[in-house]
């Protein structure tokens, strides 16, 4: 069995993902958009689960919050970026927020994956909700941490001249994200303390700089270091900074991973990227048998509003720093695909045109391949695939294991007509496939032995859908 990237299945769209180990399982935890939706997070709480022993194998454990199960919500508000931990009590605690209402909410299960039920929201002692006190900053994107019996909650938002009228008046973060200190009772609050984490307004001339702290705020423990992962303001990244306390005194540590894998191969920015870049969100697992792995989401349709769950390993290394590591189609798999058989183009992992690389926006980038599927949202029928191939649109898949292939093939619709250009990872001819309208085309491969990349970029004219390619 091979696992890619994405991991879910094609029509799965899980972004924000929260990966946690508890008892014998790996549970991710996220957002749920739709398919070619027009805003985020429109569906409800799902989540999906693996063995702890084998990341390859996921599994649906159904629908675990609905909007309507928060008391306040009656305007049907989407639900935004969660996090899950566990009580001191043994059971599971769903931390969330809706819409901009500015309050975190916490539901409680007495499984992982359960129904969970609405315990309260984030308050200080005298009742006031957490972030509508004065002084509070607006809260957003919580992260929890459970340590020794006590919860550490982390929120923040750091976006540049934010209106006011979303936050209800509340100010965004200025100085970073904020750590909560909660009682027993997992909902009031004890303390509050900044971090050290600087974002956009206070970060300028600090080693934060360029990666200063946006959202998407996660706690993790690896060794004696505590890790705060990150979404940074430059859009595109999860970066970590790290302490040797849970509530202060962190330091940048750097980029983890850049969906446009922006930092790596001399690419300096989003105008150069190997994919489409947008907001990402994720944070650090561990498997059974010891390897870390980064949980980050991916965009697709031409916007921000269909994002989908992707995976890469990770190296802590002996003096506890993390390298980029770049984005691949076999982030789960182990290792590299076997360099034969049938794969859909969905799990391309770089895709570009002749304009570079973009940034996502609310508005869809029109004239750029992208990737999409047929139909409406739904739970079945995978068809995802790449739409609108035009000449020097590139699609990067990484990484095969070959053993001296013979023949190679695409499957491909449209009226385009051209050829594919197949090569490497150091730009080598490897085939050349002729096709014109719809149809499956192919071509003799050179004998290519070890491990690389496949790239197929489209010479022609006209437009083509890549469906999906055979190496034999």
């Amino acid at each position: 069995m091979q696992c890619f990237n994405p991991y879910l299945p094609s029509w799965e769209y899980v972004p924000d993902g929260e990966p946690h180990v508890f008892g014998d399982r790996i549970y991710v935890y996220g957002s749920h958009d739709l398919f070619n939706s027009n805003d985020f997070c429109q569906g409800d709480y799902i989540c999906w689960s693996c063995p702890v022993d084998n990341v390859k194998e996921w599994r649906y454990e159904g629908v675990i919050w609905r909007r309507k199960d928060d008391p306040k919500n009656t305007r049907n508000s989407p639900l935004y970026a969660p996090d899950v931990c566990q009580g001191p009590d043994g059971r599971y605690y769903l931390y969330y927020f809706y819409g901009y209402s500015g309050r975190i909410g916490v539901a409680v299960c007495d499984t992982p994956a359960g129904k969970y039920e609405f315990l309260d929201w984030v308050h200080y002692e005298d009742g006031t909700i957490y972030g509508k006190k004065k002084g509070d900053i607006f809260q957003f994107d919580p992260g929890v941490y459970v340590e020794d019996g006590v919860c550490y909650l982390y929120t923040g938002f750091g976006p540049v001249n934010y209106p006011f009228f979303l936050t209800g008046g509340k100010p965004i973060t200025k100085k970073g994200p904020v750590c909560a200190t909660l009682k027993s009772d997992m909902v009031t609050v004890v303390s509050t303390s900044y971090m050290g984490v600087e974002c956009k307004v206070s970060g300028k001339g600090t080693p934060y700089e360029g990666h200063e702290f946006f959202e998407a705020a996660s706690m993790r423990k690896i060794g004696d270091k505590y890790y705060f992962i990150y979404s940074s303001f430059a859009g595109h990244e999860l970066c970590y900074a790290i302490s040797d306390n849970p509530v202060k005194g962190f330091k940048y540590g750097g980029v983890i991973v850049s969906i446009g894998d922006v930092g790596l191969r001399g690419i300096k920015g989003v105008k150069d990227a190997a994919n489409f870049t947008g907001n990402t969100h994720g944070s650090i697992v561990q498997d059974k048998q010891g390897q870390y792995y980064i949980f980050y989401h991916r965009q697709t349709n031409r916007h921000c509003f269909s994002r989908q769950a992707c995976a890469e390993p990770i190296t802590i290394e002996a003096d506890g720093s993390i390298k980029q590591v770049e984005v691949t189609s076999c982030g789960l798999n182990g290792g590299p695909l076997e360099g034969k058989g049938t794969y859909s183009s969905h799990i391309a992992c770089n895709l570009t045109c002749k304009k570079g690389g973009a940034f996502y926006s609310v508005f869809k980038c029109t004239g750029r391949p992208y990737f999409t599927q047929s139909g409406k949202d739904r739970e079945g029928n995978p068809d995802q695939y790449i739409a609108n191939m035009t000449d020097g649109s590139k699609a990067g898949f990484k990484y095969f294991a070959f053993d001296r292939p013979e023949r190679i093939s695409v499957s491909v619709r449209g009226k385009g007509e051209g050829s594919f250009v197949v090569t490497d990872e150091q730009n080598r001819k490897l085939a050349e496939i002729k096709v014109q309208g719809t149809g499956e085309f192919s071509s003799s491969m050179q004998p290519v032995e070890g491990t690389h990349a496949l790239f197929f970029e489209f010479k022609g004219k006209g437009k083509i859908d890549f469906l999906s390619f055979t190496i034999q």
